[in-house]
């Protein structure tokens, strides 16, 4: 594949969430071997520490965060460790994510699934925005799924107070991302940072096994043999992070490396726009 090939990212320097295990470590492997210098994030210091080994390794380079981004005081540590130690941020990958079946509370009192999969995305993109916009043609990659197009927000219910489910919560939060990254790209519109979001796929990873749902458990088994693996899942992040001719390419979905349509609900632009501002406020910023 032409996006994964040759060293052509060399000089560019990547910010990887959840960068540890799964399609972002398999993601952070593919960049480091294109040349990238790569910023691994990882919330347990000794897994962060030996992805960055294999990468330097194999020859490549590694810088190595550690944050639960689950919790915003350290999502908003970590854009202040980066800042101050990297002058220049020329893509992020909001990669990091996970599945919970049952409703779980984080050290903010949010819902675990919309805490980490969008809430956490959405404040450390704004935090370190100003870096990715002085460099030049920076790119902002969302890991979401194709699970968006069962989602719907419910802002009436958004933390799952009233009614939860693991599936509901997570398609949900999957059509956060989506909404994200449209947004963010009609907001950029005027500045060289793209913004686009990812469907990578079925991939047989550890994906929810810490809470699993019945779908994790009854058929993740049987349909492990017929899923991608990592490598193949972290292909269409490192394609939007790395192919040339994407500089001036913003609020598309992408599947298998091409632009796809995302679900009617993801191009509401109310919807969007609402989202925006309610997730403003959960995270504790003002914006204008």
């Amino acid at each position: 594949m032409d996006s994964i090939s040759g060293r052509h990212m060399i000089g560019r320097t990547v910010l990887i969430t959840g960068g540890t295990s799964g399609i972002g470590k398999a993601t952070a492997l593919g960049l480091a071997a294109m040349g990238a210098r790569v910023l691994v994030t990882g919330r347990d210091t000794r897994r962060t520490d030996d992805t960055a080994r294999e990468i330097r390794v194999a020859g490549g380079t590694a810088e190595v965060f550690v944050a639960d981004m689950s919790v915003q005081s350290e999502v908003r540590r970590l854009a202040d460790e980066v800042l101050r130690q990297e002058p220049r941020i020329d893509v992020l990958i909001n990669n990091v994510g996970g599945y919970w079946n049952s409703r779980h509370v984080t050290a903010d009192g949010l819902e675990h699934t919309f805490a980490v999969n969008h809430l956490a995305p959405y404040l450390l993109t704004h935090l370190l925005l100003e870096r990715l916009e002085q460099g030049a043609a920076a790119r902002v990659v969302t890991v979401a799924s194709n699970a968006h197009t069962f989602g719907r927000i419910d802002f009436d219910d958004l933390q799952g107070t009233r009614s939860y489910s693991g599936s509901r919560a997570y398609n949900q939060s999957k059509l956060a991302n989506v909404l994200f990254s449209y947004e963010l790209a009609r907001k950029l519109r005027a500045t060289a940072v793209t913004a686009n979001a990812v469907h990578p796929g079925l991939v047989s990873t550890a994906f929810g096994a810490d809470d699993p749902g019945r779908v994790q458990r009854l058929f993740v088994p049987v349909l492990r043999p017929f899923m991608k693996s990592p490598a193949g899942g972290a292909a269409t992040s490192i394609h939007l992070a790395s192919a040339p001719g994407l500089d001036r390419t913003t609020g598309q979905y992408f599947v298998r490396s091409k632009s796809a349509r995302s679900s009617p609900r993801s191009y509401e632009e109310s919807v969007a726009a609402h989202l925006w501002a309610v997730s403003a406020d959960l995270v504790g910023l003002f914006i204008p």
